[in-house]
């Protein structure tokens, strides 16, 4: 099967679907802690700021993975990456569910973040590597909604253990519910690395080490002709042979070094994906419903529909990211977020009663708000921010560009995870206040997208 510049697009999309089982465990080991949440913190007799580290260390690590990765698959290659994400991930699933501390529960779970930062920035980087420009978009999409399958596919079988077990506090077969829920990432993190290990190497990593026949036999695999102008293609891309470096990532302006504009906008990106709050519904979502008087089971029920409509909303994504661009996509996002976002911080502002608990009004305006919220987010900013890193940097600085970016991302994630039960917590500011803050920086986001993101639809890799 082929199409446009002769692809063979089955291949293709194979070898995409197995680099995004990467992004499926990103989802789920990152929102797998959304059902345990309250149980640990009765397991543990935990304080609000002791529970937000056990939810957010792990997203330190995934910095730190995120920032090595590029390098990383530099030196070793972007398969071997992979291999040694799934690896982190098996690890992080069996040892969290045996903790006998909150602080080696912290460590457990700082290791699979290791593996989280590392899938993260090592499929989108070779999914662009072997997708053709004018399925770019929509391949790597891929990587957002094997995320968001990754958290629904959590989310359900938190429900799952909930409804048998009765509590997340619970025994099943004389173990607590709570930490079978960290066991059944095991499975995948198996699965991720046996595909990992069947993929064929990107071929811009194959020229970038002069290994130009072996990039050429992958290019045959992907493409049925043109083998050798895109190999020359890529090769002329290097500029030189140097691995890339931090000062690349700077220009001369006036005698002067300053951060390149696009380096400015990849953080920007990074950054105020997570600065809207998307993460606080993923990973605090069946802890905050509890908090504003659902029973658990409904709780956990609310953060499953949430999670389905992100999965929903991610398809929608996908099939117009090629067709609309990067850049409207933003733009729409970031005007829905902030409007859903505001009525969401008015319902808890002003709509709960003296214990906190929402009325019935107002709890039906916030749940549609809020999965509103979430319809906008998967649509828009969720897979299109990590298309645009993927593909908006050109050959030679794209590893250490989207680690920097990366880095970033996971910090920001890190503050938003971490603040949130401080926030919202007996000392903190409230719920209401704290979305007002998400709020502000949705509308932020909407003036960054108009005034610094240039569109990359359709331009092939080499001439970014």
């Amino acid at each position: 099967m082929s199409t446009e510049n002769n692809y063979n697009v089955g291949h293709v999309i194979m070898v995409t679907l197995s680099a995004a089982i990467g992004g499926f465990l990103f989802g789920f080991d990152s929102s797998v802690i959304n059902g345990a949440n309250v149980a640990l913190k009765g397991y543990f007799n935990c304080n609000d700021m002791q529970l937000g580290l056990a939810v957010s260390l792990a997203l330190i690590g995934a910095a730190v993975g995120a920032y090595f990765a590029g390098r990383l698959a530099d030196k070793f290659g972007r398969v071997r990456c992979m291999i040694a994400a799934s690896i982190l991930f098996f690890v992080s699933a069996i040892g969290s569910g045996l903790p006998f501390t909150i602080y080696d529960f912290i460590a457990w779970r700082v290791i699979g973040g290791v593996g989280i930062g590392v899938a993260s920035i090592i499929a989108p980087i070779y999914i662009a590597e072997t997708s053709p420009a004018h399925l770019r978009g929509r391949l790597g999409s891929m990587q957002q909604f094997a995320i968001v399958i990754g958290i629904f596919v959590a989310l359900l079988s938190n429900y799952i253990i909930v409804r048998i077990s009765g509590s997340a506090s619970n025994l099943i077969m004389g173990v607590h519910a709570w930490k079978v829920m960290f066991w059944v990432e095991a499975v995948p993190a198996l699965i991720y690395g046996i595909a990992a290990w069947q993929l064929p190497e990107s071929p811009r990593y194959l020229v970038s080490k002069g290994l130009m026949k072996e990039a050429k036999s992958v290019l045959s695999l992907l493409s049925s002709s043109g083998i050798e102008e895109k190999a020359k293609e890529i090769q002329d891309s290097f500029k030189t042979t140097k691995p890339a470096i931090l000062s690349d990532l700077l220009e001369t302006v006036a005698g002067k070094k300053r951060i390149a504009p696009i380096v400015w906008a990849g953080l920007g990106l990074a950054i105020l994906q997570q600065f809207v709050g998307i993460n606080v519904i993923f990973y605090y979502g069946s802890m905050l419903w509890q908090s504003v008087g659902f029973g658990e089971s409904d709780a956990f029920f609310t953060s499953m529909i949430s999670s389905a409509i992100n999965l929903t909303m991610t398809i929608a994504a996908i099939l117009l990211i090629d067709k609309i661009g990067r850049k409207p996509l933003l733009l729409i996002g970031s005007a829905g977020m902030t409007i859903t976002l505001g009525a969401l911080a008015l319902c808890f502002m002003f709509g709960s009663d003296a214990s906190g608990n929402l009325g019935a009004s107002s709890g039906i305006v916030a749940l549609v708000a809020a999965n509103l919220y979430v319809t906008f987010f998967a649509a828009t900013w969720g897979p299109v921010m990590w298309v645009m890193l993927g593909e908006m940097f050109n050959n030679r600085i794209r590893a250490v560009a989207i680690s920097v970016c990366g880095l970033a991302q996971w910090g920001a994630n890190f503050l938003v995870s971490w603040s949130f039960p401080v926030l919202v917590g007996e000392h903190g500011i409230g719920i209401g206040p704290t979305y007002l803050i998400y709020t502000s920086f949705a509308a932020i986001s909407f003036v960054f997208v108009a005034k610094l993101v240039h569109e990359t639809k359709g331009k092939a890799l080499e001439s970014m």
